[in-house]
């Protein structure tokens, strides 16, 4: 047997893991590209509507539904070219291995073709259903999350300002589709809130990481865990002094309705904020809506919040 036989015996040929069984195909490995569970994070797209009163109609429905589905592409999109671009990365990583792209379920020019496809149709077809603001908000949030792709996501800081502001544009959306103003107090909150749960995210990885170099992203090396736990308890004080503000103005006071549901709301509000502390001071913080769903406290002290605030706004 001679030596080079020997060496492919030793060192067999790397070949991309299989896709799950159930789970084969090109079009479960987009969708799955594609990242259904991130959705849930567009339904921010209420919020501006909720606060404002002006949820329930069939119009506003119609177009917050609308919106939902175009941002829900370009998110979509943005995921499919960035799974693309990181293939051959993603196939030395432990986890994201196994994502349909680095795996080969879904070939790299076919990403990065639906993807494109995608950023392409939803802000044209925002062009056409939706006001201008809207198809302008929608070609911003591509742009700055396609750049945070190529170089952003290695830039200090930078990378928490891109990641807070996606989530500030969902919420300011809904606002922008229905004509409806958006508040100091609603953006201050919405941005704070969102920059509370990216960085107690990211301090929850580099806690977990300590020890492991080249577990998850790499720019957590650079972050301190000290830095990271002043960015989320900065930013969470932020979000409740905000949030006590709007509170504490006109509107909603026991003259006009049965109870102060607004300012009652500040106690629920301030629990949520602490109790979603609890998990990021322990390192556990991961995805905001795994944190809610798995912790019942938490889920029932948002159902309690969100239940005053729609009094406060019903003004009952």
């Amino acid at each position: 047997m001679t030596e080079t036989a020997v060496l492919r015996q030793r060192a067999p040929e790397q070949r991309p893991d299989p896709a799950p069984p159930g789970r084969t195909g090109l079009l479960p490995g987009l969708l799955r590209t594609a990242r259904p569970r991130q959705w849930i994070k567009n339904v921010l797209v209420v919020a501006a509507p909720a606060a404002a009163g002006e949820l329930f109609s069939r119009h506003t429905l119609v177009q917050l539904a609308l919106v939902f589905v175009l941002f829900t592409a370009c998110a979509a999109a943005v995921y499919l070219v960035n799974d693309a671009r990181d293939a051959e990365a993603d196939r030395a990583h432990p986890v994201k291995r196994h994502r349909p792209v680095a795996a080969g379920q879904v070939p790299v020019p076919v990403a990065y073709a639906v993807g494109g496809a995608l950023g392409v149709v939803a802000p044209l077809a925002a062009a056409w259903l939706c006001p201008p603001a809207v198809a302008a908000l929608l070609t911003a949030y591509l742009a700055m999350q396609l750049a945070y792709c190529v170089t952003l996501k290695h830039v200090l800081v930078v990378d928490l300002a891109v990641v807070t502001t996606g989530f500030l544009m969902r919420a300011m959306i809904g606002g922008l589709a229905l004509g409806i103003p958006l508040s100091r107090w609603f953006l201050i909150t919405t941005g704070f809130g969102a920059l509370f749960m990216v960085s107690a995210k990211r301090y929850s990885e580099a806690v977990q990481m300590a020890g492991k170099a080249g577990a998850t992203r790499a720019l957590l090396t650079e972050y301190t865990t000290g830095y990271l736990r002043f960015v989320w308890q900065l930013a969470a004080g932020v979000a409740v002094l905000g949030y006590c503000l709007w509170a504490m103005e006109e509107g909603g006071v026991p003259h006009t309705s049965v109870l102060p549901w607004r300012q009652l709301s500040m106690v629920a509000f301030i629990l949520a904020v602490l109790r979603y502390a609890v998990f990021a001071d322990r390192g556990t913080a991961g995805e905001p809506e795994d944190v809610v769903l798995r912790d019942r406290a938490l889920a029932l002290i948002g159902v309690a919040w969100i239940a005053m605030y729609g009094l406060a706004v019903a003004n009952w």
